[in-house]
């Protein structure tokens, strides 16, 4: 009696058609993900190469990015929940793109300094934060409930596609006109972006409020207090925090390893990281059609295993050609588990979350998310000089074993029937 329902289930993820409010939108994604990736790196050039910056204040540009970002972002949840997301975003892009197209401006005038790399990079995390909070709750607003997944998944796989072909774009580019250009071209994605969003037509949507309460402190941590509430959305939410900034955490030891230890040439190191982004392209073209045909919680859960088991893969990288196709082969497993689990786990998310918590939820987990990989890139380095770089990204991926166990179980795991809220109908 299962296999009619199943080919159905197939069918219907197959050709989906989201409506021209979608199409907005995902393009407004995919313009500011592809200037973001092309500009890749440029931070961290121009502080070494223009402003003479040492190591550690490179290194804390990255992290203090992260961690202050996330807790300046604190109180937007509340915030953008009772206000129309798409004024939201569109603000958003532009507080982007003034935020970056001020440091080519002040490299021309010769006023560029590290202090404003600093604030740039706080205040572009802090607006992508609210981005991504107003326009996961928006998504929820306007696709189906039972079209969630596929629309997860177009943004997934024009992620993994924007991580292949960006760097090598951006990297081109700063070695023909310098990063600074590469800066411009990103403060550009995000104007773009605002056009797009601006193009949608059709109804917004804004939790209601009453205007005799006041935002009280307390009422910042909603977010979190929802998601601990949830036994799914706390296991979730626990797994992707963990499990992100653990792999996160590795990234600048495995640059520290390939470029300074094993010297690989800079196209190698490209392909080292390009080519596996196609997997994650791949896995999330495959996540609908795998949940389709095997269901959701087991898909969730064989890909969540799969992409906790690989980095440990990573101990065996060696020098030379051997030591590329170790990273190429783990890194490409990885992703592709990554590319068909991150759709599931977004789509469960959303259909967890309630229209009006949307937005302080999502807000909640990226804050925590960002603080998680500033906190562990800082302990993986200090653990790095204290042993080596190949030993502390063996560390991780010993304790990336045991993250699974904190995926939801399958009791907790229905899968939802089809939304018939009118709300949630594409825009045509």
């Amino acid at each position: 009696m299962q296999r009619p329902n199943i080919r159905s289930s197939r069918r219907s993820h197959v050709g989906v058609r989201l409506g021209s409010g979608f199409g907005w939108l995902w393009s407004a994604y995919a313009v500011s993900t592809y200037g973001t990736w092309i500009a890749f790196g440029a931070f961290p050039l121009i502080a070494v190469q223009v402003l003479h910056a040492p190591a550690f204040a490179v290194s804390l540009l990255d992290a203090a990015g992260l961690a202050v970002a996330a807790l300046v972002a604190v109180p937007l949840g509340p915030w953008i929940e009772h206000r129309a997301k798409r004024p939201v975003m569109i603000v958003m892009d532009l507080v982007r793109f003034l935020a970056m197209a001020s440091v080519p401006v002040t490299y021309l005038l010769g006023l560029l300094s590290y202090g404003q790399l600093l604030v740039v990079s706080v205040v572009a995390g802090t607006a992508g934060i609210a981005f991504t909070a107003a326009s996961g709750a928006y998504v929820k607003h306007l696709v189906r409930g039972d079209h969630l997944l596929v629309a997860n998944g177009r943004f997934e796989g024009t992620a993994w596609v924007a991580t292949a072909a960006g760097p090598p774009l951006g990297g081109a580019l700063i070695g023909l006109v310098g990063p600074v250009v590469t800066i411009a071209a990103d403060a550009v994605s995000y104007l773009l972006s605002a056009l797009g969003v601006l193009r949608i037509r059709g109804s917004d949507v804004a939790a209601p409020r009453d205007p005799a309460t006041r935002l009280r402190g307390g009422d910042l941590l909603n977010g979190w207090r929802f998601i601990l509430r949830d036994c799914v959305l706390r296991r979730l939410f626990l797994n992707s925090v963990t499990v992100g900034g653990l792999i996160m955490a590795t990234a600048p030891l495995l640059s520290v390893l390939l470029l300074g230890q094993y010297h690989f040439p800079a196209w190698q190191y490209g392909l080292a990281f390009g080519v596996p982004a196609i997997g994650g392209f791949v896995g999330a073209r495959l996540s609908a059609r795998l949940v389709a045909r095997h269901g959701r919680h087991r898909v969730m859960t064989v890909s969540g295993w799969l992409r906790s088991v690989f980095p440990l893969g990573l101990a065996l990288t060696q020098p030379g050609v051997p030591g590329l196709i170790t990273v190429i082969v783990v890194e490409g497993l990885l992703i592709t588990c990554m590319g068909v689990f991150n759709p599931i786990y977004a789509t469960e998310r959303l259909q967890r979350t309630p229209a009006d918590r949307a937005a302080q939820v999502l807000t909640a987990w990226s804050v925590s998310g960002k603080l998680a990989q500033a906190g562990l890139m800082v302990i993986w380095g200090v653990l790095a000089t204290l042993t080596s770089p190949l030993t502390a990204i063996t560390v991780s991926g010993v304790l990336l074993l045991a993250t699974p166990l904190l995926l939801p179980r399958r009791t907790h795991m229905p899968d939802p029937a089809p939304a018939e809220d009118v709300r949630h109908a594409p825009l045509r």
